[in-house]
């Protein structure tokens, strides 16, 4: 049984230390949110040069810069413009402006797509 009798002060008038806020120092230390930028598109327009030239069926190669390849590895094409690789297989590869430096773009007899440059190593 609890007597009737309260210990502590009801009349305080500081907030309790859990409520009290951060001072405004400690707030403009925080790190900014980092924020996304926001390209407005056309529905049917590419944004960028890589984008309009990424159809590997319609590309021609360049009239330097073809280079021969070893496939490392299998790969499976995700998609029409991947070039799917078996391991030993010998390939023509090239590059093209504003390409993602991580794929090349990959020739086998009539067949073209793009190719994991992981899964290649480049002789010529």
């Amino acid at each position: 049984r609890f007597s009737g009798t309260f210990v502590g002060n009801a009349e305080s008038t500081s907030p309790p230390a859990a409520a009290t806020s951060p001072p405004a120092v400690a707030a403009a230390t925080l790190p900014a949110v980092p924020t996304i930028p926001v390209v407005p598109t056309i529905v049917g327009v590419p944004n960028t040069v890589a984008e309009s030239v990424l159809n590997p069926n319609e590309v021609k190669p360049p009239a330097s810069g073809t280079r021969k390849a070893r496939v490392l590895y299998d790969y499976e094409a995700a998609d029409s413009t991947e070039l799917a690789l078996l391991a030993d297989e010998m390939i023509t590869v090239y590059s093209l402006p504003g390409m993602d430096p991580d794929w090349l773009i990959g020739e086998r007899g009539n067949q073209k797509g793009k190719v994991p440059v992981t899964y290649l190593e480049l002789l010529s």
